[in-house]
């Protein structure tokens, strides 16, 4: 198994600057981090490369910023272009970087959650479906894989549940379209996290872990050893990434309703995550 964190804990827009966080990341012991990155010029990729294996790390995955201007939903064909744009992109960074797959909900733009009718949604789900069939192809000429992550109900009413994701990818038929599982998504909308863990099977290429307050993995409710049971019955040894967020980055803490600290500092809750994923997958 692998670590790493996402950047998202400590900024919301990635930059060359960020690089000066790495020889923290190696101390705590993280093998590598999964940057979050907005825009393919926020960084350059050879810098960025570099200061990863300056200290020890590597960039095991790129985490889609899917906002209002780049969504596969649209409203309409210039939305629908750049959202496709944007993921080209990143199979572009990753390539760079030598990260081997992007995650995230490439579906829609992340805070889109709407009651609407029947056939507005079947036609969403083709418009979403045909545009990541495109930026599929482009991916497996790449060799970079793309996995699809379900959001709660609170953040898209898209793709909540693993079963929403594996029929996206069962429909669209690209050997390079992977599923992405969060446990603070999957405490609230499956009925049971083990059991999307274990349908999801050889299709799960990610898994993210944080807790139920969005704190650090092992401080709150979430079913950790039932998880841990079903990421070992599915013989899963990829990357094991904490996704938390404090409020000391404002803009990512009023995106996901972070309105108070649940540790010392982002520093603490990386500490602290990582020791209790470390002892819960194993080294």
């Amino acid at each position: 198994m692998k670590y790493g964190m996402n950047t998202l804990l400590f900024e919301a827009r990635f930059t060359d600057k960020s690089a000066e966080k790495f020889p923290k990341y190696s101390k705590i012991g993280f093998d590598g981090v999964e940057i979050a990155l907005q825009e393919r010029g926020d960084i350059n990729t050879s810098f960025i490369k570099d200061k990863l294996s300056e200290n020890g790390l590597v960039c095991g995955s790129l985490c889609a910023l899917v906002g209002e201007g780049t969504d596969l939903r649209g409203p309409d064909k210039a939305v629908i272009q750049a959202g496709k744009d944007y993921i080209r992109d990143l199979v572009d960074v990753a390539v760079e970087l030598g990260a081997e797959v992007i995650v995230g909900p490439l579906y829609s733009a992340v805070g889109r959650a709407n009651m609407v009718e029947p056939a507005q949604r079947k036609k969403e789900w083709e418009t979403v479906k045909s545009g990541l069939k495109e930026v599929c192809s482009y991916a497996e000429d790449k060799g970079i894989y793309l996995a699809l992550e379900p959001l709660n109900r609170f953040e898209t009413d898209f793709i909540n549940i693993c079963s929403d994701a594996m029929k996206m990818i069962d429909e669209i038929g690209s050997d390079i379209l992977k599923i992405h599982l969060d446990t603070f998504h999957m405490h609230i909308e499956e009925k049971s996290s083990a059991d999307a863990i274990r349908a999801a099977g050889d299709l799960m290429y990610m898994l993210h872990t944080s807790e139920n307050d969005r704190g650090a993995p092992g401080t709150g409710q979430v079913h950790w050893k039932e998880v841990a049971q079903a990421v070992k019955d599915t013989g899963y040894d990829r990357w094991v990434v904490i996704e938390s967020f404090t409020p000391e980055v404002e803009i990512i803490a009023k995106a996901a309703s972070i309105w108070r600290q649940t540790e010392k500092d982002g520093w603490a809750l990386a500490e602290k995550g990582l020791k209790f994923v470390k002892g819960l997958f194993g080294e």
